[in-house]
C-alpha cells in the first residue's frame, strides 16, 4: 500500500463537528502529505471553514450530506434518518464503494457500528465484529478488544477477537507474533467463565500467528503484560470507562496536592519536566481511535469529545491500519483459523 491513501472523514461527527474534524484533517495532513480527505456534510458549514485551511483545502473535497446524526440517536433511528444522506453513511459507504481506504467518525458510536456492519458487512467467518482500543501501558501500548461492540461472547467469537487483535497488533507493532492474553478473574486454568476457559483450550492448541499467553488479571492491562487483550464488550467497556475515570481521579488529586500548600507548589515547579512528561504520555488524544474489526473495511471511531490532536490521532490509526493490510491480515488469519478447526469439528459431529 502507497501513501496515496484517500480517507473519508464524517465531518459532522463529535461534540464539535467540523471545528474540531478539519483542524483535526490539517494536522494529519501534515503527517501524511501524499493522502488525501473526502468531507462528509453540510456543504454551507464547511465551506467557509476549509476556505479558512488553504493547505487542508488542496487535499480535501467536500461531499454534501443532508443529515447529521446526533450523539444521542438511537442505532435504529439513525439507520432511517440517514441512511444513503448522512455525513457518517456517506463516509462509510465512499469505503465500500472503493473510494477511500478508510472512514474516520467522532459521531454516535451505536450509530456508527450499526451502519458499518450494514454497509460493509463482515468478513467471511467473523460471527460478530469488536471495537479494539490502544491502551497506556508500563511498556508502551497494548491493544484491547471488545471494548464495546458486542456484549456477551462464546469461545468462537472470543478466538476470533484474538485473531483481530493479533492482526491489529501486527499492524501497529511490527510485531509477528503478537503475545495474546485472555481478561479473566485470575490466571489459573479452572478459573473463569466456561467460555473463557474453551476459547484458552482452542487458542493453546491451534497454530495460529500469535504466541497465547494464557489468562491475564485486570492489573495486567496497565502493566502491559501481553501485547493483546481479549474480553467480550461488557466487561471491556467497563475496564475502560474504568481506566478513564481512575486517570481523571488520580490527575485531580494530584493537582490539589501539589497545590495545598507552598512546598508542595515549590517541589512542583521543581518537577514541572516530569510532570510535562508524565500528561503527555498520559494524554488520552495520543492514544485516540478504536477500531471496528472484523468488517470488510477500515473504519475508526474517535472520542467525541476530542479535539484536533485526538481526531489527527485517530486518522493515524487509520492510515496505519489502511497501510499494513489490516482487513487481509484478518480475513487470511481466519481463514487459517477455519482450516485448523474444521477437522476437529468434523470429529465432534
Amino acid at each position: 500500500m502507497t501513501d496515496n491513501i484517500v480517507i473519508a472523514l464524517d465531518a459532522m461527527g463529535g461534540d464539535q463537528g467540523p471545528a474540531m474534524v478539519l483542524p483535526g484533517a490539517e494536522r494529519a495532513a501534515v503527517r501524511h502529505p501524499k493522502a488525501r480527505f473526502l468531507l462528509f456534510g453540510d456543504s454551507n458549514i464547511l465551506t467557509p471553514q476549509l476556505d479558512a485551511i488553504p493547505s487542508l483545502k488542496a487535499k480535501a473535497e467536500i461531499r454534501h450530506a443532508e443529515v447529521a446524526v446526533a450523539m444521542d440517536d438511537k442505532p435504529s433511528q439513525a439507520l432511517r434518518r440517514g441512511r444513503g444522506k448522512s455525513s457518517m453513511w456517506m463516509a462509510v459507504e465512499a469505503v465500500r464503494n472503493g473510494e477511500a481506504h478508510a472512514a474516520v467518525s467522532a459521531g454516535n458510536t451505536g450509530a456508527l457500528m450499526a451502519m458499518s456492519r450494514f454497509i460493509l458487512k463482515t468478513l467471511p467467518g467473523i460471527q460478530r465484529p469488536a471495537i479494539a482500543a490502544l491502551w497506556p501501558t508500563m511498556r508502551g501500548e497494548s491493544v484491547v478488544l471488545d471494548v464495546g461492540a458486542t456484549i456477551g461472547a462464546d469461545a468462537r467469537q472470543l478466538v476470533e477477537f484474538a485473531i483481530m487483535g493479533e492482526a491489529m497488533a501486527r499492524c501497529l507493532f511490527g510485531l509477528d507474533k503478537p503475545t495474546v492474553g485472555l481478561l479473566n478473574v485470575g490466571v489459573e486454568e479452572i478459573k473463569g467463565l466456561e467460555q473463557v476457559k474453551e476459547a484458552g483450550r482452542i487458542l493453546r492448541d491451534l497454530q495460529l500467528p500469535l504466541e497465547y499467553s494464557g489468562f491475564v488479571e485486570g492489573d495486567d492491562i496497565a502493566k502491559g503484560t501481553v501485547d493483546v487483550v481479549v474480553t467480550e464488550g461488557f466487561t471491556g467497556n467497563i475496564a475502560l470507562k474504568t481506566a478513564e475515570g481512575t486517570a481523571k481521579q488520580i490527575a485531580s488529586f494530584l493537582k490539589a496536592a501539589l497545590n495545598r500548600t507552598i512546598p508542595s507548589k515549590l517541589g512542583a515547579a521543581l518537577a514541572s519536566g516530569a510532570f510535562a512528561a508524565l500528561r503527555d504520555r498520559m494524554d488520552p488524544r495520543k492514544h485516540n481511535g478504536g477500531v471496528f474489526m472484523g468488517l470488510n473495511g477500515v473504519v475508526v471511531k474517535s472520542h467525541g469529545g476530542t479535539d484536533a490532536l485526538g481526531f489527527a490521532t485517530a486518522i493515524d490509526v487509520a492510515v496505519d491500519m489502511v497501510k499494513n493490510g489490516l482487513v487481509r491480515k484478518i480475513a487470511d488469519d481466519v481463514a487459517h483459523m477455519n482450516a485448523l478447526l474444521s477437522p476437529l469439528n468434523k470429529a465432534a459431529e
